[in-house]
């Protein structure tokens, strides 16, 4: 199964850290997975990129990042070798990327036929990995074309704690546009509830709204991810909930979304 996964949504519902904790449920279960941060505010970045201990702090670090490979692409120069901007973090390996990327975004307004330049780069990765996952920035700006161009599928990640449905108008309306003009192939994965606490009557409303209003549209996952400090504890430390703590309650829902995104069996 190959399959690029962008993670859309609006701020503030746990997208970078969904990204994270995905990608490491799905390489448990023994996927091959390249998680990709495409935001210029870089979190997935800065929870997986760890310092060295042994590292001279005084030597400042170059880093090839996804904003480097797409001013590349735009430059039309030959990218590097893949261990250059390829890393390791445990079972998953990710492209880290950094503030550069918001110049990038600002220049591709300005770049004819732009939109497939993400698509450029990750093509090549396709054979290596069963799932490469997209953190897109929550604007729907000429980052957010480029990462749609690029994906196969979009899960869209939603905090029932605020009235679900806003927004989604417009995002579903430009996935649409991307699928009749440039992609396609792409498809909506599904919508994943996030940060949930259903003991609230708030929580139940809302997930049963989302649920009427996307029956036979949008697949509405069963799992949700609930509320936990566990996974506020497990960034701090910069770890995955399933390296943190993998029977907490969250820990275990993202291993049961993973195994119902994937249809894994085994």
């Amino acid at each position: 199964m190959q399959d690029n996964t962008g993670c859309k949504s609006e701020g503030g519902v746990s997208k970078s850290t969904s990204v994270r904790n995905l990608s490491y449920a799905l390489a448990e279960l023994g996927y091959r997975v390249l998680a990709t941060d495409y935001d210029p505010q870089s979190n997935l970045t800065a929870s997986l990129m760890v310092e060295d201990e042994n590292e001279d702090k005084d030597t400042p670090k170059t880093r090839t990042t996804m904003a480097t490979l797409m001013t590349m692409a735009m430059d039309e120069e030959e990218l590097p070798p893949r261990n250059e901007y390829i890393h390791k973090r445990g079972k998953i390996d990710f492209i880290p990327n950094d503030i550069h990327l918001s110049v990038v975004e600002s220049n591709l307004r300005m770049e004819m036929g732009s939109e497939k330049l993400l698509s450029n780069i990750l093509e090549p990765l396709r054979e290596d990995y069963d799932y490469i996952l997209i953190d897109t920035n929550p604007s729907l700006g000429p980052l957010t074309i480029n990462a749609l161009s690029a994906a196969d599928s979009v899960l869209i990640t939603i905090n029932p704690e605020f009235y679900a449905t806003i927004g989604l108008q417009d995002l579903t309306k430009t996935i649409l546009k991307i699928k009749r003009r440039i992609n396609p192939k792409i498809e909506f994965e599904g919508i994943l509830l996030t940060i949930c606490d259903m003991q609230t009557n708030l929580h139940k409303e809302v997930s049963a709204e989302v649920n009427e209003a996307y029956r036979g549209g949008i697949r509405v996952f069963k799992t949700s991810i609930p509320r936990s400090i566990r996974v506020g504890e497990a960034n701090r430390c910069g770890l995955s909930i399933m390296e943190y703590d993998p029977k907490s309650k969250a820990g275990l829902a993202y291993m049961d979304f993973a195994k119902e995104l994937s249809g894994y069996a085994g």
